[in-house]
Parts: structure tokens; sequence; C-alpha cells
């Protein structure tokens, strides 16, 4: 879907709202728009160089932008309160750390390392990108700014690669999360991509054309009642510990350290590093191999071979990467799942969806199933919990109005 398919009754609200909340103005509006994300392969492995199937969904944060004369940007988002930022100072602000104010000032920051000079704008922005759902909101919200800032200020589009660099060192320096780069390259890009992350300064995707509807399959994605906006820590420790690892082999990330090195030498990783760090390396060598394999299972369109491997990701996920549960009294993403499984039983397969502990778990469930589906998982987790996604073809995208 290109934005020129955005429904007009959403570019009349925000028309409405962006008069109301900030006045008439000569300026003319930027329309942008950037989908969601569903991770297909490859759960925790962009961080560390690895590989990852991920597909950007029709579902989007969709804003409109206007100049405003001044050195301020203020953003409203639909169901939030004000923001503004004040250009005059762009270095990262501890107190933000976390907050919508972190990201709009570092990515105005990073404008400005690049020669661009920032300027003040109002925006309202709307989306139907669940939040804290595991459907890369955040990395949607962060390239769409990165779109709208660059048209706005350099009157030219930067490549979608290059947003999704911005929007990944936005996350990292200004926000003070370690993520990898798989959210922002997909809402970046659209489609369906297989991305390789090996080299940490440039994008490696290759388009993979497939349809799961035309193959008999639904992608559902259920929202299991718990974000993970709370638990920073628990997600950063992921990178942290798989990297303590590599570190002990003399390497920065596991992409550069060989499996057989770790196997070989178990008991001082154990004791450097600690059991769970063990683990979740092991988790990653094997999610290597199981995107791969699913690469080319999609290739060839071997549906039921990809459903067994994505099994079998999920229960790696679950045993050894350790972030379906935080093993605390509530556990939503494993009793998610385990209804799930009910539901399918052998049919289709599901796993734990994006960074974990909460957020969604992933289903591909046989179109004939789908409403069973939908309706069991919402009886257990509330009424519309449970969502059939698309696959968005466009990415982010913007037009002058």
């Amino acid at each position: 879907m290109s934005i020129d398919d955005v429904d007009s009754q959403v570019v009349g609200g925000l028309r409405e709202q962006l008069l109301s909340e900030f006045g008439a103005s000569e300026e003319n509006a930027l329309l942008a728009r950037c989908p969601g994300r569903t991770e297909i392969a490859g759960n925790h492995t962009d961080h560390e160089g690895g590989h990852v199937i991920a597909g950007a969904i029709d579902r989007y944060i969709t804003g409109l932008f206007r100049p405003n004369g001044t050195k301020t940007i203020s953003l409203l988002s639909e169901g939030y309160d004000l923001v503004s930022v004040s250009l005059d100072e762009l270095d990262p602000m501890a107190a933000e750390r976390g907050t919508t104010r972190a990201l709009v000032r570092g990515m105005a920051a990073l404008f400005a390392r690049r020669g661009v000079e920032p300027a003040g704008f109002d925006c309202v922005l709307t989306s139907d990108v669940p939040v804290g759902s595991g459907l890369s909101s955040s990395a949607a919200f962060e390239v769409e700014l990165a779109r709208a800032m660059d048209v706005l200020w350099a009157g030219k589009e930067i490549s979608r690669e290059d947003l999704a660099l911005m929007a990944q060192a936005d996350e990292h320096e200004f926000f003070g999360k370690p993520c990898g780069l798989m959210d922002q390259a997909s809402v970046a890009l659209g489609g369906i991509q297989h991305m390789s992350f090996a080299d940490p300064t440039v994008l490696q995707a290759h388009p993979i054309d497939f349809d799961f509807e035309k193959a008999g399959y639904a992608i559902v994605l259920v929202s299991v009642g718990s974000g993970h906006e709370s638990l920073i820590d628990e997600y950063a420790a992921i990178p942290r510990e798989m990297q303590a690892v590599a570190h002990l082999f003399g390497k920065e990330r596991l992409c550069e350290v060989r499996e057989r090195q770790v196997e070989q030498d178990v008991a001082r990783v154990r004791r450097e590093c600690g059991d769970r760090a063990l683990l979740r390396a092991l988790h990653f060598f094997r999610e290597e191999k199981l995107v791969a394999k699913r690469v080319a299972c999609l290739s060839l369109g071997d549906v039921p071979r990809f459903l067994s491997l994505t099994r079998l990701s999920g229960t790696s996920s679950a045993m050894y990467l350790q972030n379906v549960s935080t093993w605390g009294r509530e556990q939503d993403a494993m009793v998610a799942l385990g209804i799930a499984d009910e539901i399918l039983w052998g049919e289709g397969a599901a796993r734990i969806h994006g960074g974990g502990f909460g957020g969604s778990i992933q289903a591909f469930v046989p179109l004939a199933l789908v409403d069973r589906f939908v309706c069991g998982m919402d009886d257990a987790f509330g009424q519309g919990a449970s969502g059939v996604y698309g696959i968005d073809h466009g990415g982010v995208s913007s037009q002058w109005l």
C-alpha cells in the first residue's frame, strides 16, 4: 500500500487536529506514514550480527508535519500528552532516557551531525500499531520522524537504509535501549526481507517473494496484556550476556565466534559468564541455523517444513534464550503460548514474538482455523487481543499535501 492509499478520513482527522492544536498557517503540511513489523524468524539474533526474516505489517503510524518558524518541535500523538523539544539543546539528557522526548531530541541531533540545520515544526500523529505488543511501534515512530525531518529540513529523501541506521543510533544513544537493527530496517524497507547484520555499518537486505495467505495461512499476533516498557533491563541483559561470551573469545559479537569454540570451552564460559549467558549464546547459534533453513523453506514454498522449524525456534527462545517469561507469578506470554498450542494442536505454529517478556506471541494459523483461534485467544486475553496481519510492501513514505 502506498501513501496515496491513506484513508481520506485519517488525513482529514489529522488536518482538523493540527488546526485545533496549533492554529492556522500558510505553510504546507507533510504527510508521512510508517508500518509496524513482525519478526518472522530470528529471535534476538540481529544485535549479534546474525540473520533474520522480518515483514512490515499493514498497521501504521500516520502523521502530519508542518514547519512552525521556531526552534521548538511540538508533537501530539493521539492518546498522549503534548511533547515539546527545544532545538537549542541537542545533547543526550539522562532524565529523558526511555521517553518520546529523548527520541525527538536524538533524531534532531543526528541530523545536525550530518550538517543539516534543524528547525521547529508541529506534528500530530495517529496509530493503529498496538503499543507494547512487540510490533515495533517505537521503530515506526523513529523512522517516520527521520523521514519527516529529512524532507522538512533537507528537502530530499535519504536512503531507507540510512533512515534505519539513524533510528537505531537514536535508540542506542538517546533512548538508552541497545537494540539491533531489525525493527528499524523492516519498517523502513517494507515487504518480507531476509536481513544480515554482520556488518553493523551496512544493512544487507534481500526481499523474499512469499505470500502466506496464498499458501493457506494467516499471520496472527496476540497481545498478551503486558508490555515490556518496564523491562528494558531484562531486554538489555540479553545482548549484554551474549556479548560477554563473545568477549571471552576476544570478539565483540557472537557472529564473530565459532559455535565449536564455545562447545569446547563450556566450563570456562559457565565460570566466567554464567549459565544463562551460555544458554543464550547457544540459542544464537541454533537460531542462526534455523533462520537459514526457514529462508530456504519460504523460497521453495515448503510451508510444512517452515512451520516445523518455527516450532523449534520457539522452543529455543523459551528454554535457552529465556525471553518468554520473567519467571514471576505473572507469565502472560507463556500462558498465551500454552493456549495457542492447545487450539492449534500440531496445525500451524506459535512462538514468542520480538523482544519477549510480554508483548505478543506470533502464530501461523491455517485459514480454516483462524476464526476459532482468534475467538479462543480473545476469550483468554480480551476482545481484540488477536489481530490478523497482512504484509505491507511500501515501507516508510511521505508526500506534501
